[in-house]
């Protein structure tokens, strides 16, 4: 077999830490590479394309984009920079030749630069480096790339990749430099880099065509689009192929459409050959992984294997007593359709029947994973209910018990060190860096996974806000021990109707209100926070009644704290085990899984008597 290098393309993704400045950059590459007309308007964040990526300012799934320098086609993919979509950059990472590290020129290299880079070399991807970000005040770019090399050191890099080019960078401005002297305006620098050090993909073009699914779109016009990059060989629109399934599993299919990319958008192609980033249509019944190739072809394609979940939560029917009030899809039948039908495109979730016909285990890479699924599925009209999040233990051959453990950095100011040491060292974490800088102090933790369940929100409290976070997985050790749930118990609605503010100026007496007057409540909703660690059952519907001596509505003037405004992610860390959280596409409501005052209590008692 003869590999001929086809030096007019280069395939390249662009990792990071979050909010590091991937979106960014590729906005600008597409702009200076003469994509657009000069006149054209376009959006910020061309690359993240659906609404709760602009509205989080994060990249959720990775995206393809193509441009066109000097002559050279650049295939460019964004990845996600959160760890919990890990799952995105594994897969996508086997299209590439090469790769652009992004690296914060202040914050430096982070949990999830950790984990991109390493399954970049691992698979032994040409590295660029680019520090971004260098007009910041507080940026130390010497610092930063003597820890990224000795990061590279760390991962086991071999002396190809350790030779890597650096670019410093402002990518909000489109600007890429060689030097931080430098005072060129423009990302030319970078272009060349890419040019000059990722290599051009060698490929086989006589051979039988083949290629491996990496991502799936769908279309309302040609159906499921399978996203790849050819292998070997080349295909046409027309032509006969075999579907392969990792089981052995073939079927015969014929490519209807086929797609190049240019800029951010698909475009219509007739023929690609091996080392083309393409999109195909013409399958009914496809999915990530798979190989699509020459119906005289035998064995199926090697794919990336992707890591495992670590953590679940139990999805089910809502049965509380204002179901079907709002949701479009509430029965058993859409929400299992809908859930693995997640599966398609999302490689890194794991979806499972259970004992029970109506609910189902849904595990995944972390709490945002799972928090943006409940997200997407209530704004497409779906009503459910979903569990605490749990770790996903392992056996070791002998029967011990495995927990995965998170590598945590938190960058916090020096008055706020003593605390999260605290907070951390009470969820069994162990510190294992201090690294004192200009203003904050980097903690970097070992933690376990259930230690970081409802944490953030402590974290946040206990530093006021000016706390940042970071975490990814790291491995699993065997069990660490018991870990104490959260400190303050829950205020739980007595009785159902509508919340009164007679009422809630009461209730608040007894913690933190998560309900406003007006709002409809149920018996066993939870309306508030407790200051006690113990749950409370209170009456948050009780009106002032009218006597001989004044009317219902006279005297006294009623004072009411603003509730607090739970966002989604704050819901689910607030879940303890004997919880749900009730999803519909206009509320999310916290509530007992026993909504029965009494049995509720009982039950209680019956835990109390065989613990």
């Amino acid at each position: 077999m003869t590999l001929t290098p086809r030096t007019e393309i280069r395939n390249i993704a662009i990792i990071a830490h979050v909010d590091h400045g991937k979106t960014t950059l590729v906005d600008h590459m597409l702009k200076q590479s003469g994509t657009f007309r000069e006149n054209q308007v376009f959006a910020d964040r061309l690359m993240d394309s659906n609404d709760l990526e602009r509205e989080r300012g994060i990249t959720i799934m990775a995206k393809n984009a193509a441009v066109d320098w000097h002559g050279t086609k650049i295939n460019i993919v964004d990845t996600p920079g959160h760890s919990d979509f890990g799952g995105e950059v594994e897969r996508v990472l086997s299209m590439v030749d090469g790769v652009l590290l992004l690296v914060d020129a202040a914050e430096g290299p982070l949990p999830q630069t950790r984990f991109v880079l390493r399954k970049a070399l691992e698979m032994g991807l040409i590295p660029i480096v680019v520090i971004n970000k260098i007009d910041r005040s507080d940026a130390r770019a010497p610092e930063v790339l003597d820890e990224v090399m000795e990061l590279f050191i760390n991962l086991g890099a071999t002396y190809e990749q350790l030779d890597f080019p650096v670019i410093y960078a402002i990518a909000k401005m489109g600007i890429a430099r060689k030097t931080l002297e430098a005072t060129n305006e423009t990302l030319d620098v970078l272009f060349e880099a890419i040019i000059e050090t990722i290599p051009p993909p060698k490929v086989d073009a006589d051979a039988p065509f083949a290629m491996v699914i990496s991502a799936l779109d769908w279309s309302d016009y040609v159906g499921r689009i399978a996203v790849g990059r050819i292998v070997q060989g080349s295909v046409k629109v027309g032509d006969n192929v075999a579907v392969m399934k990792p089981d052995g599993v073939r079927e015969n299919a014929r490519i209807t459409k086929m797609y190049v990319f240019s800029a951010n958008l698909r475009v219509d192609a007739t023929e690609a050959s091996a080392g083309d980033i393409i999109a195909l249509s013409g399958f009914e019944n496809v999915y990530i992984g798979e190989t699509i190739a020459d119906v005289n072809r035998t064995e199926p394609l090697v794919y990336v294997n992707i890591e495992e979940p670590t953590i679940a939560m139990y999805f089910m029917v809502n049965t509380s007593p204002l179901a079907g009030r709002e949701g479009k899809f509430v029965t058993t039948p859409k929400l299992r359709e809908r859930l693995y039908r997640e599966l398609r495109h999302n490689v890194s979730l794991r979806i499972e029947d259970t004992d029970s016909p109506d609910v189902f285990k849904v595990s995944g890479r972390g709490e945002l994973q799972l928090a943006i699924l409940i997200e997407t599925m209530r704004r497409e009209g779906f009503e459910f209910a979903a569990s605490r999040p749990e770790v996903l233990f392992r056996r070791t051959e002998t029967g011990a018990l495995l927990e995965p453990i998170e590598h945590v950095t938190v960058d916090v100011t020096e008055a706020h060190v003593g605390t999260v040491i605290e907070i951390l060292g009470r969820r069994r974490g162990e510190m294992t860096a201090m690294t004192p800088g200009l203003d904050n102090v980097r903690c970097e933790f070992l933690v376990p996974a259930r230690g970081l369940i409802g944490f953030r929100t402590e974290f946040l409290s206990s530093t006021r806000g000016e706390g940042i976070i970071h975490h990814t997985f790291d491995s699993y050790v065997p069990f660490k021990g018991t870990i104490s749930g959260r400190a303050r118990g829950a205020l739980v609605s007595m009785e159902s109707g509508v919340a009164t503010a007679y009422a809630l100026e009461m209730v608040q007496e007894r913690g933190t209100l998560f309900v406003a007057p007006g709002d409809q409540i149920y018996e066993g909703m939870i309306v508030g926070e407790n200051a006690r660690e113990d749950d409370l059952s209170v009456n948050a519907c009780r009106t002032k009644h009218l006597t001989n001596m004044r009317s219902s509505g006279s005297e006294g003037i009623v004072r009411l704290e603003m509730p607090r405004n739970l966002s989604l992610e704050q819901r689910i860390e607030f879940l303890e085990d004997d919880e749900l959280l009730e999803i519909t596409p206009e509320s999310a409501r916290l509530r007992k899984k026993i909504l029965d005052t009494t049995a509720r209590q009982r039950a209680k008692k019956r835990e109390a008597a065989s613990a």
